[in-house]
């Protein structure tokens, strides 16, 4: 085993193809293709599944990478401290649901890091697609919540995948509305106060169960419902179609401007945010940066 072919597996994991890899490696496909297979051998699992959409990490090499990652960033705070190298470019990835402080732990990330290259990724997207990058690595933190509904459900995902879930905080639900919205008039509101409000909500594709869910209560039907795939169409009809949205009640002004409000909503649902992480491998530096990071706007805003 070489820092070379631990190199590969990660460019291969990133790329989604060998060909793709390849390419950005500067080798060829076959040589490319071969390392990995003497690699396999020389640690008797498979790394990579071959599918007819390409290739997938396996479970084992969705551990062995996460080890892979460790030793390279070892390997290169070494060359860093002992060789005038070329500085490499950094690399990080989150999937988180909806949060306004996950992309403002993000930017803090970035802001207060010296990077002279970096490749970072936030993604905010479904559910069940949080737990399955994060259990193949292509995201080394997910950020979603629990609750007792749900808990269940997920949390049997969280053993096959062997994920860990870390709790941020826990919240009361509250909802959001556009500034100027009747119910702003009111120190909480009620399920019936709503029932004649467009409910926005985010959708989860193939995974559209209950369960996976971003927004609690999520079994109580609707006469306006409407679903959405990402944060900022999710506000502007918000705001256009006087509707709302379920949510931790934590805002960002700096993101959102304050054309949304956070109104409280009486019942008695508890929301627990976390990140999750594969059980087996340590976290890296930069994750654990990202954390330190969700924790400062999490103390600040928390209601």
């Amino acid at each position: 085993m070489t820092i070379q072919q631990l190199k590969y597996v990660v460019e291969i994991s990133r790329s989604g193809s060998i060909n793709e890899a390849a390419k950005k490696l500067f080798v060829s496909q076959p040589s490319l293709s071969e390392a990995i297979k003497e690699l396999e051998k020389e640690m008797n699992i498979t790394i990579f599944e071959r599918t007819n959409k390409g290739i997938r990490l396996s479970t084992d090499g969705a551990e062995f990478l996460g080890y892979a990652k460790q030793i390279i960033e070892q390997s290169e705070l070494l060359e860093n401290r002992y060789i005038k190298s070329i500085p490499q470019k950094k690399h990080f990835s989150v999937a988180s649901q909806h949060y306004a402080f996950a992309v403002n732990a993000f930017v803090n990330l970035i802001k207060t890091n010296n990077f002279e290259e970096y490749e970072f990724s936030l993604s905010e997207t479904k559910t069940h697609k949080i737990i399955d990058d994060v259990a193949n690595q292509k995201s080394e933190i997910g950020i979603l919540y629990l609750n007792d509904f749900n808990e269940r459900v997920i949390n049997r995902l969280f053993r096959d995948f062997k994920l860990e879930f870390n709790c941020l905080f826990e919240a009361k639900p509250h909802i959001f509305v556009k500034a100027g919205h009747l119910l702003t008039k009111k120190e909480a509101v009620s399920i019936k106060d709503l029932e004649d409000y467009p409910c926005l909500s985010f959708e989860q594709g193939e995974y559209n169960s209950f369960h996976f869910s971003e927004e609690i209560l999520s079994t109580l039907s609707h006469k306006k419902d409407i679903k959405v795939s990402d944060r900022a169409t999710l506000f502007n009809l918000l705001i256009g179609l006087n509707g709302y949205t379920i949510s931790t009640g934590i805002l960002s002004t700096d993101l959102n401007g304050n054309n949304i409000v956070s109104i409280p909503l009486e019942c008695k649902e508890k929301i627990r945010v976390g990140w999750i992480k594969h059980k087996n491998i340590q976290l890296s530096n930069l994750a654990e940066s990202y954390i330190k990071e969700l924790q400062k706007i999490i103390e600040i805003d928390i209601v």
